[in-house]
């Protein structure tokens, strides 16, 4: 299992498609999720050369799971660290919530490595509903029942249409971190508590100099499309796209609609079709 030692913190990742290739991108995960959660994603851009670099941040599934809270400029810091580790100049990120919470951190922090950031479902602040359901996720993480986390957090999430068309895929979801597996649920409070207290940020969005693009399904009462076009309002050209139909995690739900934005996004951006 390949891990990147940083100050004595392992974080777990993979690489695929061409370790040469010309362009990097980089899938950075929900708070919830791990490498895997970017299996209907990824494969394009393995397709079409590029080198695809995933990795699970501190306190996930397969990193390791130090004391908290954490901050988005440390992962920023330690993704840096990585990315250059694996010979990444410059990079395209892409983040689902969390995810694209640090992909913002990220481009406003180091902007000579920053090519594009492709941003889904995130905020830059925080309202009482959200923070709402992020306490209500804490207590079900205090079940200790990985099964019951799941199916308490699910409905806040999830669109009610894929709830309903996908129960069996998301029976298997739950009873793959039923036993919480690695700490997952020790990892998942500690994120919590860095989103919480670290993810205002509507301040620095102006420093976001890089090509975006903000996406949010329409059907997100986690982070409903109000945070998003306060993303899309503050950083300088960025481009603005709802995801119909859709819940928190769109990259589960519409899949096909995100591939087809998001590629389009960043092969616009890469050096031989850009300017």
């Amino acid at each position: 299992m390949p891990t990147f030692d940083i100050n004595g913190v392992q974080l777990y990742y993979e690489v695929h498609g061409d370790p040469n290739g010309k362009e990097t991108i980089a899938f950075l995960n929900g708070v919830m999720a791990s490498v895997s959660s970017w299996a209907f994603l990824y494969p394009v851009f393995e397709r079409a050369g590029f080198r695809v670099i995933l990795h699970d941040f501190k306190g996930q599934l397969k990193s390791s799971k130090p004391e908290g809270p954490y901050s988005f400029a440390q992962h920023c810091a330690e993704a840096k660290a990585l990315f250059e580790h694996l010979g990444a100049e410059k990079v395209h990120l892409v983040g689902t919530s969390y995810g694209g919470e640090v992909a913002m951190k990220f481009a406003a922090l180091y902007p000579e490595m920053t090519a594009s950031i492709s941003v889904i479902d995130s905020v830059s602040e925080l309202d009482p509903v959200c923070e709402g359901f992020v306490v209500g996720w804490k207590v079900l993480c205090d079940t200790g029942d990985g099964e019951t986390f799941f199916w308490g957090m699910a409905p806040s999430i999830y669109g009610p249409d894929f709830i309903r068309d996908n129960q069996e895929m998301l029976a298997a979801r739950a009873r793959a971190i039923k036993d919480n597996p690695n700490g997952y649920l020790e990892g998942q409070k500690t994120l919590y508590d860095t989103f919480a207290q670290d993810v205002y940020m509507t301040d620095e969005l102006p420093k976001i100099q890089c090509p975006a693009l903000i996406l949010c399904g329409e059907q997100d009462i986690l982070k409903p499309p109000k945070f998003s076009k306060i993303l899309a309002d503050n950083i300088k050209g960025a481009e603005y796209v709802t995801i119909p139909g859709s819940g928190h995690v769109a990259i589960f739900e519409r899949p096909r609609e995100l591939e087809s934005a998001i590629f389009g996004f960043v092969m616009k951006h890469c050096e031989p079709y850009a300017g």
